[in-house]
C-alpha cells in the first residue's frame, strides 16, 4: 500500500490552508498514494491559540469537514484529516453555541467520502522552558479513548491503522494498546515545536515503530509560520524495524512510499516480541 505523509507550513488563513492541502493531496494521488495523512492543525495555525475557536465545527457539518470528504471522494483516497477543532457536545437542553474549548480531532474518510473514524487527542501538550510556553488545555478538551480503523488496500491486505496526534507520541502505552488490537500502521499527524522536535522527534517515532513492530507515518508541520512559530517538520515514514523509508526535512511537500505488508510479517516472525509480552 502506498502511503503519503503531507507536510505543510499552515498559516492564519483557513481558505489558503485548504487550497494548499488540496494541491498537496492532488500530488499524492497523482503519485499513486492510497492513503494520505495531513498534519496537525493543517487548517489553521493562528496568531493566538484561541483563533481555532472561531473555526470550530459541529461533528458532521462545516466547511473543513466538507473539504475533507470532498477531497477523499474526488481523489479516491483514504484520507486522514490531520486535525481540526470540533465543538464539545452541548449540555442537555442547550442550543449549540461556540465553546471556549474544543476537541483537537482527527477524522478519517474513505474514498467514498464517508467519515469512518474519529480520534480526539488524548494528551494535551504542556511546555515551558522560560522562552516558550504552551498549555493546550487552555483551549482544548482532552479525548479519552484510542481509535483505529481497518483499511482494505488494493493489494488485498486489510490494514489495522491506529490514530494518535503529536504529544501522544510521548506516551507509549497508547501505541501498545494499538499493538494489542493488531495494528500494522501507526499515524502521528503533528506540529512539533522546533526545539522539542530537534531533540526527540525521530527517536520517539523510531521507538514506537520498533517496540510495536509496526509501520509509522508521521505527517508534520515544518517551517516558519505567519504567526512567528517555527515547527520541526521532518515528516517521515518508518518500517517495523525502525528503518527510514522516506523523509522531508522542511517546507511543504509530500513524502510518499510503498509499505510492504510482507516486510511487517517477516519482522514479527523473526522477532516475536509482541507474542512475548508479559505485562
Amino acid at each position: 500500500m502506498k502511503v503519503a505523509a503531507i507536510q505543510m507550513v499552515s498559516g492564519i488563513s483557513l481558505q489558503a490552508n485548504l487550497d494548499s492541502a488540496h494541491a498537496l493531496l492532488r500530488a499524492a494521488a497523482a503519485d499513486g498514494a492510497e492513503l494520505a495523512v495531513l498534519p496537525e492543525y493543517f487548517c489553521l495555525l493562528g496568531r493566538r491559540d484561541t483563533d481555532k475557536l472561531a473555526i470550530q465545527e459541529l461533528p458532521g457539518e462545516g466547511p473543513i469537514q466538507r473539504f475533507l470528504a470532498g477531497c477523499a471522494r474526488e481523489l479516491g483516497l483514504w484520507l486522514v484529516g490531520g486535525t481540526l477543532p470540533l465543538a464539545l457536545p452541548a449540555s442537555a437542553g442547550d442550543a449549540p453555541a461556540p465553546a471556549e474549548r474544543v476537541y483537537n480531532s482527527t477524522l478519517v474518510y474513505a474514498p467514498s467520502g464517508e467519515q469512518i473514524c474519529r480520534y480526539d487527542k488524548i494528551h494535551l501538550f504542556r511546555f515551558d522552558n522560560g522562552r516558550e510556553r504552551y498549555d493546550e488545555s487552555a483551549v482544548l478538551h482532552a479525548g479519552s479513548a484510542p481509535a483505529s480503523f481497518e483499511l482494505p488496500s488494493r493489494d488485498g491486505q486489510c490494514w489495522r491503522v491506529g490514530l494518535s496526534i503529536c504529544y501522544d507520541l510521548r506516551f507509549p502505552e497508547l501505541y501498545r494498546a494499538y499493538a494489542r488490537q493488531g495494528a500494522h500502521l501507526l499515524l502521528v499527524p503533528s506540529a512539533f515545536t522546533h526545539g522539542t522536535g530537534q531533540a526527540h522527534w525521530e527517536v520517539l517515532l523510531r521507538a514506537r515503530a520498533i517496540e510495536n513492530l509496526a509501520f509509522v507515518a508521521a505527517a508534520a508541520q515544518g517551517g516558519l509560520h505567519e504567526n512567528g512559530r517555527r515547527t520541526w517538520g521532518h515528516s517521515l515514514l518508518l518500517d517495523p524495524w525502525g528503518g527510514l523509508l522516506a523523509e522531508r526535512s522542511e517546507g511543504a511537500g509530500v513524502v510518499c512510499t510503498e509499505l510492504d505488508f510482507a516486510r511487517l510479517s517477516a519482522c514479527r516472525v523473526q522477532l516475536p516480541a509482541l507474542d512475548d509480552r508479559v505485562l
